[in-house]
């Protein structure tokens, strides 16, 4: 035996725990769950130290077809916009979408920019949110806070006797709009009153909403100053000194979860373009639950049948092929996770095709090591050769898989970039797999002995290599 191969069944041990413990990373659950099987038969607490936790025991990304969900299309109106700036527009739309949707809790919502044609339009994804309604809500309000200065006493007496008689009746007779408004807003957040202890928040405006502010306190000293939210009076502060550095506080009867979405509301600014919805679906969660069954199911099912055929009809490499196929397998998974990759069932479908190309890997070198031992030569120098001629076409093939998994990704729609995504990161992960996984395994059992056995390298039934 040479030292080559003794280096390479080493290096197969440890390929193998490095498979494992990337497994216990796929499914910490099962590994969480047979310990606590130990500890209850045993009695013994100490095992609950090597549990998996967290950031490790993390779930996988489902997508909104896969675990129920509310899904929206947007179409933004650029008509006033340059062709030069559609872009930055649509970029700015979508980062001021994901702070808003951000309000919902959602781990991770998916807002892509997509274009048909002369149409721009945003998809927006949040799986797990059944209130379709507070989505579409949440998403296309802008809160507009506005600074009113007071009105004359005179002018406000001849306003309100006005509205008597039915004139005027949409004019405020007590406040004067200013251009302070919320555009000039840097941040918000809550606070609570040292007195009453009820949520206020507090606002800090730029450089130059602080200066309006300034005049404004200036121009009102002893007098009161109104917020307005939307249209309606939220609070009326007297001034008492002319304020500088651009810090306010809207003080009102607000309880702290509209305080705190109120916050959330004002920081996530105003639409760049106007949008309008074209398009909403929910999905259930018992019907994402379906989804996800029949994925698995498929995935599951498709493994099966793939190691069915490469032991039957390869038998010892088969074995060895199989055997890769789960550690590619385990180490796919945890690459989706560590990204992490929103699975939805295009992207299963996409990681069930990638399975069979990385059988496919396997099928060449296994061929191209057949002809060489057709050749009459011994097994170490069968597989060395035959790896070399199978590695080209390998290497071919699954660069313009690659390359088509990018298009795809590049010009698809979100539920194609699924698809050309986990098909892209199977075939990346597929040559590394070839290269390493399975011929460090076939060369590892390369012995003279083996040579005696040469029925293990037959194919199918036929009793001839």
């Amino acid at each position: 035996m040479s030292e080559e191969v003794i280096k390479k069944r080493f290096l197969s041990v440890f390929i193998i725990v490095i498979a494992l413990v990337i497994g216990l990373f796929d499914a910490p659950q099962y590994f969480n769950r047979g310990v606590d099987f130990l500890m209850r038969k045993t009695n013994l607490p100490d095992f609950e130290i090597i549990k998996i936790r967290p950031p490790l025991e993390q779930s996988f990304r489902l997508g909104l077809d896969l675990l129920g969900g509310t899904h929206l299309v947007y179409e933004a109106d650029l008509f006033n916009v340059s062709t030069i700036e559609k872009g930055n527009s649509m970029s700015a739309l979508r980062d001021v979408i994901e702070r808003r949707v951000n309000l919902f809790g959602v781990t991770e919502p998916i807002v892509q920019v997509e274009r048909h044609g002369d149409s721009h339009r945003l998809i927006v994804e949040l799986a797990g949110i059944k209130d379709i309604n507070e989505a579409i809500r949440l998403i296309g309000e802008t809160p507009f806070l506005e600074f009113r200065e007071p009105r004359s006493e005179e002018e406000m007496n001849k306003i309100l006797e006005a509205q008597k008689t039915g004139e005027q009746k949409d004019v405020d007779p007590y406040f004067i709009p200013t251009p302070l408004n919320g555009k000039y807003l840097k941040r918000s957040i809550v606070d609570f009153d040292q007195t009453t202890y009820k949520p206020i928040i507090s606002l800090q405006f730029n450089d130059e909403g602080a200066k309006l502010f300034e005049e404004i306190t200036e121009r009102n000293i002893d007098k009161p100053v109104g917020i307005y939210l939307d249209g309606f009076l939220i609070s009326a502060p007297n001034v008492r000194e002319k304020i500088s550095g651009g810090n306010a506080q809207i003080t009102g009867n607000f309880t702290p979860d509209e305080a705190k979405k109120l916050v959330g509301r004002l920081n996530s600014g105003a639409l760049p373009v106007p949008i309008k919805i074209i398009s909403q679906q929910s999905v259930e969660a018992s019907l994402g639950e379906v989804s996800l069954y029949r994925s698995l199911t498929a995935a599951i099912y498709g493994f099966l049948a793939v190691a069915f055929f490469m032991m039957f009809w390869y038998r010892l490499p088969g074995i060895i092929s199989v055997l890769a196929l789960l550690i590619y397998t385990s180490l796919v998974l945890a690459i989706f996770k560590i990204i992490p990759v929103t699975l939805t069932a295009a992207g299963v479908a996409g990681f069930v095709l990638s399975l069979g190309m990385a059988v496919d890997a396997n099928i060449l070198i296994f061929e191209r090591f057949k002809e060489e031992l057709r050749k009459g030569k011994n097994m170490e120098d069968s597989f060395r050769e035959g790896f070399a001629r199978a590695w080209t076409s390998i290497r071919d093939s699954n660069v313009s898989s690659i390359i088509t998994a990018l298009i795809l990704y590049w010009f698809g729609t979100s539920l194609v970039k699924g698809f050309a995504l986990t098909l892209g990161i199977g075939v990346l992960i597929s040559m590394f797999s070839a290269i390493t996984v399975s011929r460090t395994f076939l060369y590892s059992l390369m012995s003279p002995r083996l040579s005696k056995w040469r029925f293990l390298f037959l194919s199918g039934i036929s009793h001839n290599l």
